[in-house]
Parts: C-alpha cells; sequence; structure tokens
C-alpha cells in the first residue's frame, strides 16, 4: 500500500481547494476578490486548481481607489485576459460621483470609501459569497475570522456572531439579503505564501522587488512619493532601494528598504524580519482597532 503524505503547503493547498469548491457547491452567485497582491495571485492559482479544465466558476472583483500602484493594476489586468476570467472592476472616483461613497473632510485615504463601494457592487451583482484573500497571521482583527465569515444584511461582521465550523463542515445557509465572505488562506502565514509562490512559480508584481523609488520620511516609515501624497513644506524626499510587503492605498503602504531581487530573497528576508507585515501599512498604525472597526462596517 502507498502511503501519501503531505508536506505543510501541500496541506494548505489541499485544505484552501476543499474550500474552494465548498463555495462553487454552495453559493449561486460567488465572486473572488482579485487585486493582484500576492495573496490574492495564490487566491487565483488554487481556483485554476480547484476547477480547472473548466472556465472559473466565478468573476473577478477587485475596488479600485484610484491610489492603487500603476504596476498593481497592469498585472491585474493583464492577469485576468490571460486566464480568460471575467475582471469586474468597481472604483472609488465613480462612487463618489454617485453619491455612494463620501469622503471625510481632510481625509485622503480612501481606504474606508472601499465598503460602501464593495457593498454597491455586491448587490449590483447579487454576490452572496466574495472570497478573499485575508490571512489570520496578518492583523488582530483577522484573526478573530473563520473561513467562512458571515455578513448580515448590512455587509456588516459580528465577530460574536459567526458559525461554527467543526470537522471541515461549513454553513453557508443565507437568507435574503445576508453575504458571506470566505477565506481559504486563513491559515496561511506570508512566509508560506511566498514560498508557495516560488513553488508554482508564480509571477508576481515587480514592486515586491527591490527597486529605486523617490520616497518620503513620515510616521515612521518611508512612504512612496505620488501625486496623490501631498509634501509638507519641510519635507525631503531620497531616492532608495525598496521594495513593498503588502499593498494597499498608495498613499499609505509603506515601503521597506531591501536588496531582495528573487523569492528566494525575500522568503530569507522574511525568516529575518522583526517587524509584522503589516507594521508598513499606515492605516492600521493609526489606531489598534481601526481593522476591527472597517471590517465591522464591511472591509475585506
Amino acid at each position: 500500500m502507498t502511503n501519501y503524505h503531505l508536506d505543510h503547503l501541500q496541506h494548505l493547498e489541499t485544505e484552501a481547494i476543499h474550500i474552494m469548491r465548498e463555495v462553487a457547491g454552495e453559493f449561486e452567485r460567488p465572486a473572488l476578490l482579485f487585486s493582484g497582491g500576492k495573496d490574492s495571485i495564490c487566491l487565483l492559482r488554487l481556483a485554476e486548481k480547484a476547477f480547472r479544465p473548466s472556465d472559473l466558476p466565478l468573476p473577478l472583483l477587485n475596488v479600485d481607489t484610484g491610489h492603487h500602484f500603476p504596476e498593481l493594476n497592469e498585472f491585474r489586468d493583464r492577469r485576468a485576459t490571460e486566464l480568460g476570467a471575467k475582471l469586474i472592476v468597481r472604483r472609488v472616483e465613480d462612487a463618489i460621483a454617485s453619491g455612494i461613497a463620501s469622503p471625510a473632510p481632510g481625509e485622503i485615504s480612501r481606504n474606508k470609501l472601499q465598503i460602501p463601494t464593495l457593498l454597491a457592487a455586491i448587490e449590483e451583482f447579487r454576490f452572496d459569497c466574495c472570497i478573499g484573500g485575508a490571512r489570520r497571521d496578518e492583523e488582530k482583527a483577522r484573526a478573530k475570522e473563520r473561513f467562512f465569515s458571515y455578513r448580515d444584511s448590512f455587509g456588516q461582521w459580528d465577530p460574536k456572531n459567526q458559525r461554527p465550523e467543526i470537522w471541515n463542515l461549513y454553513n453557508g445557509r443565507l437568507h435574503s439579503g445576508e453575504n458571506m465572505r470566505v477565506f481559504p488562506l486563513s491559515n496561511w502565514t506570508e512566509m508560506d505564501v511566498w514560498e508557495y509562490i516560488g513553488r508554482e512559480r508564480l509571477e508576481v508584481p515587480s514592486i515586491y522587488f527591490s527597486h529605486r523609488r523617490e520616497c518620503v520620511r513620515r510616521h515612521g516609515q518611508w512612504l512612496p512619493v505620488s501625486p496623490f501624497l501631498p509634501l509638507k513644506p519641510q519635507e525631503q524626499t531620497r531616492e532608495l532601494v525598496v521594495r513593498v510587503r503588502t499593498i494597499g492605498d498608495i498613499i499609505s503602504t509603506g515601503l521597506v528598504e531591501s536588496p531582495a531581487e528573487t523569492v528566494d530573497d525575500i522568503i530569507t528576508e522574511i525568516a529575518a524580519a522583526r517587524v509584522t507585515e503589516r507594521g508598513s501599512r499606515s492605516d492600521d498604525k493609526a489606531s489598534e482597532a481601526a481593522m476591527e472597526d472597517r471590517k465591522k462596517a464591511g472591509y475585506f
């Protein structure tokens, strides 16, 4: 008798594929949130393994803040075309113009404005499930998530009102207007993601690797200089060799000085890192409860 043994990455992959197929079996109109970031790149490969040679049974959905890195949007559009997948992009700019989203006076970050934009897209296409790439190791609020994260008819998340997941059984039953967010990568870590990218030889946007970029020092981190980040009179910029660890709004994504030019370099760097992955996101630094508050309002 052959003894099959799954290594760590194979076990995570098998678990995630099982959850993907559960979504396809339980929901009528699922979508996969695809930004072009490293986690959603892994989700896309897992979806391929779960459903090929058939077409992907769900569209790709992206909420574009208008403050994205250009490299990220180019990669997002190209990968969707290469895979023959339907890509739906809903823009915060359009949501503001239509009155769906309202920016707070003086606030330049659009991260919070993704919430009404996403909820409007879910209502527009009647999505009953959105698959996301959040992981429990990223942040305290996300550590409270289950694989199937129930959202009420307002799109809101209550960490005290979630369903038990015993013996890998998932309850996807919903009433009209309710929604489920599903996170197949919940048990993965940043290291797992990069080791999987290396094993599968997945392409990722160039900004994950070291490159020269003009930066400004603010809130104890280097931020990329862009038309969306007004410089203060006393601030001076520097050109540095940097990369991103986690990608969000271009005005809140911190850069790390790094010589990493390959996936193996990044894995070595993560192993020695003393700062968490989301420690370079200024929107998370604003408040310890910032992420949980956004998730309760309907964030990813």
